[in-house]
């Protein structure tokens, strides 16, 4: 399975980027792993909601360079569905049962995601209806996709 995060904007913080290469590097036994990072662009405080979609419209059109058309692709999303780890290590296992070779997993940026991104996904999820950093979510991401491989390994890690 190949397995690709696209991700808006850089990871500044050593201790986030630390753990993404930590996770990288443990995935590297179950699946072959790409992060793609594309340029944030500049929310001005107080924005308004068209200086927002304009932002998103921006982020989305590097995203969507990345995007291909034979991959499965979850776009990170406050109102996605929720699920347990158990469950998300099915869907990966699923997804891969019935012929997804390539998963693309997409973070947006300090906005969210823009309309047309969400629109081209095949899933949304959600970690939670609490907000978090883009860039942290990276990292959770990652740990949970490396969870996932433990649960359907039937491996220790997970309890």
């Amino acid at each position: 399975m190949r397995i690709t995060v696209i991700g808006v904007g850089k990871i500044k913080e050593r201790y986030l980027r630390d753990g993404i290469a930590e996770y990288a590097k443990r995935l590297g036994r179950y699946c072959k792993l790409d992060i793609v990072e594309v340029a944030d662009e500049k929310t001005p405080e107080h924005a308004s909601e068209g200086v927002e979609r304009l932002i998103k419209a921006k982020e989305g059109e590097r995203i969507a360079k990345h995007l291909r058309d034979d991959a499965y692709v979850i776009a990170l999303a406050i109102d996605g569905k929720q699920s347990t780890s158990e469950q998300f290590a099915r869907q990966i296992n699923d997804l891969g049962l019935h012929g997804t070779s390539h998963i693309q997993f997409v973070i947006g940026g300090s906005i969210g995601l823009d309309d047309a991104i969400l629109k081209r996904a095949d899933y949304h999820l959600s970690f939670s209806k609490m907000t978090f950093p883009h860039q942290l979510m990276r990292m959770v991401l990652l740990e949970q996709i490396y969870r996932a491989y433990k649960i359907n390994a039937g491996e220790p890690y997970h309890k």
